[in-house]
């Protein structure tokens, strides 16, 4: 017989100033996205020759540090839980921005992979896992969701921001010039930020020092059961699969839009509606949810972009047909990145949100970091696209079914008495 865990109830705290955290983590999400993340796809080209290594390879040093990120993402999760986020941030934006001056000096194809070894290290303590965690510890139920949208819709700028401004830089400054000057900026704005806006919330009539001790054994209570729970192995399969999907038609729908017959320039700019139209669909989540569960919403959104991208054989070839079809993969692009604290809050509370955050992290971030490069194997041993689409439309239709599956077991009930 299925048995109920009391935990504390949910602490957290609105007001003026977790808006103002907010503000600063919208801030420093963009820039950490695009220093960290975004310029290297413009700096690629000239590192390479620079440094005399192949594309090949110098791609291969970003999936390293994605793939160092979610191996970091489980102890962040338990230090965030157990110490909240702004020393951990601080820590993070000085090794960033170390880290970039040290970018700016590599001379060998080692020297870069150790630096963005390092920087996945770092991403992982200041980007959208440690943020949302802190978003998630200050905000109430009815303002989370909106505090969480105003950081993605600001961060998703990143790239519309970060890549023109790097090929800026390095038209004018050469790739170590540019480097040199994004991490000015970097150091500059997220450090700052992070030391001085992010703070730990205090339950009334506790202690500042006590909250952490009294609530550690609930803690890993919580956290205990929710691995034990099905229901967190299918969110995190439905969630692995989904970003297996998105992140290897970012890395190929412009590929194969000219293997449709349609101009480079024309299928860059069709692939580059992806970011606009993550924007769009967290807008669209998160005014859905009000009347609607989430899971529901998310399910939808999935299932639309199965249908899409199985679709495309018969509308990419024309470029109305192939709009079409980027906006329905579009739609669900950034999606997944509001429903999982609203779906894992909603199961499991907050008071062990960056700990059970961090573990479901670690595959789906592993999933998007070699799903491209397994895509392009595929790719390489077939005979066209077809194949790959049949992959990616499949992943997504599992998405929409995983999130929306129940299981007989109930999750654990917060209590209404904080401990």
């Amino acid at each position: 017989m299925p048995t109920t865990m009391t935990v504390p109830a949910d602490l957290t705290v609105g007001g003026h100033h977790g808006w103002r955290i907010a503000a600063a983590l919208a801030v420093t999400s963009t820039i950490g996205y695009g220093t960290l993340y975004y310029a290297y796809p413009v700096l690629l080209t000239p590192m390479a020759a620079s440094i005399g290594a192949s594309t090949t390879a110098v791609t291969g040093a970003l999936t390293a540090s994605v793939l160092t990120g979610a191996l970091m993402a489980i102890p962040v999760g338990r230090w965030l839980d157990h110490h909240g986020g702004r020393a951990l941030m601080t820590a993070g934006s000085i090794t960033a921005t170390a880290l970039l001056i040290a970018w700016s000096q590599v001379q060998t194809i080692g020297q870069l992979y150790a630096v963005m070894i390092g920087i996945g290290i770092a991403g992982a303590m200041v980007l959208y896992e440690p943020a949302f965690a802190v978003i998630v510890s200050w905000f109430t139920p009815d303002r989370r969701a909106t505090a969480l949208l105003a950081v993605t819709i600001v961060a998703g700028f990143a790239s519309t921001i970060f890549m023109p401004l790097t090929g800026l830089l390095t038209a004018h400054l050469g790739w170590r010039g540019a480097l040199l000057a994004l991490a000015a900026i970097h150091g500059a704005v997220t450090i700052p930020l992070h030391a001085m806006a992010v703070r730990q919330p205090r339950p009334a009539g506790t202690a500042p020092a006590d909250p952490a001790r009294r609530e550690q054994p609930g803690r890993r209570a919580v956290a205990h059961a929710a691995m034990r729970d099905t229901r967190f192995w299918l969110l995190t399969a439905t969630f692995t699969a989904h970003g297996l999907a998105t992140s290897t038609m970012t890395v190929h729908l412009n590929g194969y839009l000219i293997s449709r017959g349609h101009p480079a320039t024309f299928a860059a700019t069709a692939a580059g509606l992806l970011g606009v139209l993550s924007v769009t669909g967290r807008l669209v989540l998160t005014a859905a949810r009000r009347r609607l569960r989430v899971s529901t919403v998310v399910a939808v959104v999935y299932a639309t972009q199965a249908a899409a991208v199985l679709a495309m054989p018969l509308l990419a070839a024309t470029r109305t047909g192939a709009i079409i079809s980027v906006i329905g993969f579009g739609i669900g692009f950034g999606i997944t990145s509001l429903a999982i604290p609203a779906l894992l809050t909603d199961r499991y509370g907050t008071i062990a949100y960056a700990t059970i955050a961090g573990r479901l992290a670690a595959p789906v971030t592993t999933a998007k970091a070699t799903g491209p490069l397994a895509a392009a194997a595929l790719l390489y041993t077939s005979d066209g696209y077809a194949p790959l689409l049949v992959g990616v439309a499949t992943c997504c239709a599992l998405a929409a079914i995983g999130v929306t599956t129940r299981t007989k077991v109930p999750a654990p009930k917060p209590s209404t008495r904080h401990s």
